[in-house]
């Protein structure tokens, strides 16, 4: 294995940011069993040409109330862990993986349900304004389902159900 650090800006097709160091990223909420979906949200956002993923979930009967579970982001340190659901349509418990093209909005992938929680993998920011290929539409859906067989299977999606949004405003909170 090289000791080179891998250079990012390439596979992104654009200039790297002035405030960020060349190819950076930032990974919020990837502690533990969580940091296993850093490369495949990578792989989401540069597939969708975005500069964020996230994986989120809210509660059924509460969707304006999405809370970030785990954070991929190229353009900002610290990560962005603001969560809108605007624009997308409500998802049913019982939908199967579905993906949402919003263009320049970026996306949304239906993840499934578990314990009363609805889970969507997002990925926003970039400059497409094109509607995805098909085969890049496939590819996407591989990648969350990679993301949904980590979430599930592990277990992950079952320690979220009972934890509020105070837990998460405590882990936002800026050291005094």
């Amino acid at each position: 294995m090289a000791d080179e650090i891998i250079d990012l800006t390439r596979y992104l097709r654009r200039e790297p940011s002035a405030e960020l160091p060349r190819g950076s990223m930032t990974l919020w909420g990837g502690d533990g069993e969580r940091a296993r979906f850093a490369l495949p949200l990578w792989r989401l956002i540069h597939l969708a040409q975005g500069d964020r993923g996230l994986i989120v979930h809210h509660s059924v009967s509460q969707p304006q109330a999405a809370e970030p579970f785990v954070v991929l982001d190229l353009g900002s340190d610290p990560a962005r862990t603001y969560v809108t659901l605007d624009g997308l349509p409500r998802f049913a418990t019982d939908e199967g993986p579905l993906l949402v093209d919003m263009e320049s909005g970026g996306l949304a992938v239906f993840l499934g349900a578990r314990a009363g929680r609805l889970w969507i993998l997002l990925v926003d920011g970039g400059s497409r304004s094109t509607p995805l290929a098909q085969d890049v539409r496939e590819d996407l859906l591989f990648f969350a389902g990679e993301c949904a067989g980590l979430l599930f299977p592990r277990d992950l999606a079952d320690g979220e159900a009972g934890r509020g949004a105070s837990a998460l405003e405590k882990e936002r909170e800026p050291d005094a």
